[in-house]
């Protein structure tokens, strides 16, 4: 693959990423904006008697325009990312055509990058978490993040080796429990924090990590999609998108 290949899908990665952002935001807007309010209504319940300091920005422009600019900007970002992701991973984890691996790409982003972590450790709303322990919970949050990602790899490394000895269904089998296994014991090791405070509706808590995860979601789903599409039509030939006609022949 050429730099000039390369570069024209890193551009179409951003952009694919900025329409994944778009729905997104619109999700993370309708989803989550309730529970993050009902959290910091809690929070300023509990904290009545203490004397506040000034808001720097406004919470209306934070459920807007800065909500919009991080989740958009996050898309464009992790768009370019997972564009030259794909430039590696294309025609290297089977015979999968480009919309195909472009699907595969985001799974994986999706399954390495966030869920994997988010199972040891969820992301919490405002008024839950230590302050004193929010450098330690952010250090072993993007440890997590690190490990999925390189186990992840190595387990698609081990499944490839495996598949001339075990064939690639059982290859794909034995690579997915090594995966399991090992992530089992980062999950055991790793140390885990309980600091919902006392009182805190558990509905909200719920709510907020279930929208988090559908933003997540929806995100990379729509980004696999629209990429897939957007690489296929840079990729593919394009005798294979027109109809051929035979001629007649007398």
């Amino acid at each position: 693959m050429n730099s000039l290949t390369i570069r024209a899908l890193l551009l179409r990665g951003m952009l694919a990423g900025l329409i994944a952002g778009a729905v997104a935001l619109v999700i993370a807007y309708t989803l989550g904006e309730g529970p993050v309010d009902a959290a910091i209504a809690f929070e300023e319940r509990q904290s009545h008697d203490h004397g506040g300091g000034e808001e720097l920005v406004s919470r209306a422009v934070q459920s807007t325009a800065g909500l919009a600019t991080g989740v958009l900007v996050f898309g464009v970002a992790v768009g370019g990312i997972a564009a030259l992701a794909y430039c590696v991973a294309l025609g290297r984890i089977g015979r999968f055509g480009p919309r195909a691996t472009a699907l595969l790409v985001a799974s994986g982003a999706l399954f390495s990058v966030y869920v994997v972590p988010y199972l040891k450790y969820p992301p919490n709303p405002p008024a839950v978490g230590d302050p004193d322990t929010i450098g330690q919970r952010t250090a072993l949050y993007f440890l997590m993040v690190a490990l999925s990602v390189l186990l992840s790899v190595a387990a698609i490394r081990l499944g490839r080796a495996l598949v001339p000895r075990l064939g690639t269904w059982y290859a794909t089998v034995a690579a997915v429990l090594a995966l399991v296994a090992v992530l089992a014991l980062a999950y055991a090791f790793l140390p885990s924090f309980e600091e919902v405070p006392k009182g805190f509706p558990a509905s909200v808590l719920w709510e907020f990590r279930l929208a988090t995860l559908a933003v997540q979601t929806a995100l990379w789903a729509t980004f696999g999609l629209v990429f897939g599409r957007l690489a296929e039509r840079l990729l593919a030939p394009a005798t294979a998108h027109r109809p051929t006609r035979t001629a007649a022949v007398r």
